[in-house]
């Protein structure tokens, strides 16, 4: 019989009490250093086994502090991605300037390297869980009207950064929607990129 590693253990023992209802949805997992005490093993194996039910949405939060259990995901579909988002925004945004990378610059129509302004919003589910990313970028002043919007989809890796924002590990599958608008010329005005989970959310565009 192959041998079981520390961590897989723990992570058995942590699904075990989730799916016993022992921790119900929303509930705060007790320190690694109390679990380590609680189950006879060591600090890093209660991490691992932790990252190995962040990697699959059974628990979210940061490793940095105390991991929360997961409420079933509410799946939704992506069908227009131009549509307003009618919940509230979380506190993951941000704004700035920057270069734009030659990917940036293709979209955009502009030479690389050109100053482009950005924003990024956090928006939320109806119960105020982070629900997908939108980061946008655009060149001079910004847009407030535009004719046309197209939009492209395939799979992702969440990164560190994303991870962190989402409350999932870095890794886990996501969609990445790349949107851009466009004026009634034709002319490129905005470009970004959603960034929304798999187990979340399914994409169907026209």
């Amino acid at each position: 019989m192959p041998s079981v590693a520390p961590y897989q253990r723990v992570a058995a023992e942590l699904r075990r009490r989730i799916a016993g209802g022992i921790w119900p949805p929303g509930t705060h997992l007790p320190s690694r250093a109390q679990l380590a005490a609680e189950l006879g093993t060591t600090d890093a194996a209660v991490r691992l086994g932790m990252a190995v039910l962040r990697r699959a949405g059974e628990l979210e939060g940061s490793q940095r502090s105390r991991l929360v259990v997961a409420h079933p995901p509410a799946v939704r579909t992506l069908i227009d991605a131009d549509g307003d988002w009618l919940y509230p925004t979380g506190d993951g945004g941000g704004a700035g300037s920057c270069l734009a990378t030659d990917d940036l610059a293709a979209r955009l129509q502009v030479a690389p390297r050109s100053r482009l302004r950005w924003e990024r919003i956090e928006h939320l589910d109806p119960d105020l869980r982070p629900s997908h990313l939108v980061t946008s970028w655009w060149a001079g002043q910004r847009a407030s009207t535009w004719a046309r919007a197209v939009a492209d989809a395939g799979l992702h890796a969440l990164t560190t950064a994303e991870g962190a924002q989402l409350g999932l590990a870095p890794g886990v599958p996501a969609w990445l929607v790349q949107r851009t608008r466009y004026s009634a010329s034709g002319r490129p005005v905005e470009t970004a990129d959603l960034v929304l989970p798999a187990d979340r959310w399914r994409v169907r565009l026209g």
